[in-house]
């Protein structure tokens, strides 16, 4: 008798912890919040150990979802971006930079925002977009229907040729650009980026319609320039003044995020919401106070210029816990279609390369084949061949091994670390394991293969004037200064390398 209760017992707790994984989340069609911050690190959350940063909302967030604890995305922004928008490699987007037309996202692939927009998502896109500024690559044609972004890489950033934002752009009133017209706002950007987004699910939750919301806040990046008020939080914590902005950037964008949930709390929908936070690459202004243990930062191949925050909530359907399984941008894609249930065509699958996260938020401990995951700097010289840069600021990870060859060219110069004994890559035991050398080695090789007929933008020379600083001038009039001409003059063939 007391080995049958024994038994009953068993069966209740298994049917309790799987009962998620029974239901299924594949087809449920939730709406999606997904919130993407610039240049936060891993280690810029209260929750994983900073000593100084406090984001109470951020921790609460990822104490109610799955956590992937080994989730990684490119050292940079718009190649982050391009991974996360179509499921594949940025390289194999044609996207290796941040500038020179090199951040432009190839018009072939198709994106997440589109397969949801055709399976009957409501589609906005609010703050930073930065895969092309031109016109035929804004988000109004990449699956957007509601669209209020600045330009470039950031707001009043001007590079030469098609990559820039409006004139004059500043982070306090910037003008925005809103479903093709430029709106004079008031207030911080981050703080105009969440109450668009807030005022845009608004008018949608009513509706039976499901939507795909995705607030990319331009902060933390530099320049750092935070709210006084929050600045001052930090201010006589011995940090530099840098850092005290940095920090205070952050303090918003929790603040933010505290707000918007208790907005779908308010309204209702929190039950029928998936809410998904991440960074887009390594941590800059915040590793000199805390970094994980993780070496390197944003711009490098190390697990510190790739490991990112992902936390998934869907209060009473996935539950909250922590996921080691190596994941990745690149599996964004796919899970996003599982969960909404679009029908995709076969094209479109062979572009994905990622896998769907769908049996992890299930269940975090099910089946994970082991994978092959690519890390690539980028940002060599433009018009110089990119196999001249072949092995300048790579690597290759699996669960267990990270290649990395970070001082190379057009020649490896491969570092072999063991992360499973070694996670702050402090020993190099390339000597010690040659066949684990090659076998990474031949599947980089492998892996460039692929990638190098697909930057297509390397050849590309850029307009004259930025995009948006011409439809700026035709919506206010007036004209591009003498400066700002000097500054987006292209980089021609004739000119040789640019900086």
């Amino acid at each position: 008798m007391k080995l049958f209760a024994f038994l009953f017992f068993l069966a209740n707790l298994w049917v309790s912890t799987n009962a998620i994984r029974a239901d299924g989340i594949a087809g449920k069609r939730p709406n999606v919040l997904f919130i993407f911050t610039d240049d936060q690190g891993y280690g810029d959350i209260s929750a994983h150990g900073n000593p100084v940063l406090k984001t109470p909302h951020l921790d609460k967030l990822r104490s109610e979802g799955v956590r992937f604890t080994d989730f990684h995305v490119s050292p940079t922004c718009s190649p982050t971006r391009s991974a996360l928008m179509t499921g594949r490699h940025e390289f194999k987007n044609g996207v290796t930079h941040t500038i020179l037309e090199r951040e432009r996202l190839t018009l072939s692939a198709t994106t997440i925002a589109q397969v949801l927009q055709t399976s009957g998502y409501s589609t906005g896109i609010f703050g930073k977009w930065h895969l092309g500024d031109e016109a035929e690559y804004q988000p109004n044609r990449r699956g957007f229907d509601e669209v209020f972004i600045h330009g470039g890489g950031g707001i009043g950033q001007i590079f030469p040729g098609s990559c820039g934002d409006a004139p004059g752009n500043k982070y306090f009133d910037p003008a925005i650009l809103h479903n093709g017209k430029f709106e004079k706002t008031k207030g911080y950007c981050a703080d105009l980026y969440f109450e668009q987004a807030t005022q845009w699910i608004d008018s949608l939750h009513k509706s039976k319609k499901p939507f795909f919301a995705y607030i990319a806040s331009n902060t933390p990046h530099a320049p750092y320039i935070a709210r006084p008020e929050d600045k001052a939080l930090y201010e006589g914590k011995g940090l530099t003044e840098e850092t005290e902005s940095f920090f205070g950037m952050l303090h918003n964008i929790d603040q933010n995020v505290g707000k918007i949930l208790a907005k779908l709390d308010e309204w209702g929908i929190a039950q029928d919401t998936l809410v998904i936070f991440m960074n887009d690459n390594g941590g800059t202004a915040g590793v000199k106070v805390f970094n994980a243990e993780m070496r390197g930062a944003k711009v490098t191949p190390w697990i510190g210029g790739t490991r990112a925050n992902s936390f998934w909530r869907w209060p009473g359907t996935i539950k909250p816990a922590d996921c080691s399984a190596l994941t990745a941008h690149i599996d964004f894609f796919p899970t996003l279609a599982e969960i909404a249930g679009a029908k995709v065509s076969d094209s479109i699958k062979s572009q994905v390369e990622g896998r769907s996260l769908v049996p992890l938020l299930e269940n975090r401990s099910a089946p994970w084949a082991e994978r092959t995951l690519f890390t690539h700097v980028g940002r060599w010289p433009k018009f110089t061949d990119p196999n001249e840069w072949k092995f300048k600021s790579c690597s290759v990870r699996n669960s267990r091994w990270q290649l990395v060859s970070e001082k190379g060219a057009a020649a490896p110069r491969w570092e072999l670390y063991d992360l499973t004994n070694d996670p702050s890559e402090k020993k190099d035991v390339a000597a010690d394991h040659p066949k684990v050398v090659q076998e990474l080695s031949q599947a980089f090789e492998q892996f460039w293969s692929e990638a190098l007929p697909m930057m297509t933008n390397e050849m590309v020379e850029g307009p004259a004037i930025n995009p948006y600083q011409e439809i700026f001038y035709q919506q206010f009039g007036g004209s591009p200064t003498e400066a700002d001409l000097a500054k987006m003059a292209p980089k021609r063939k004739s000119e040789g390398k640019p900086n």
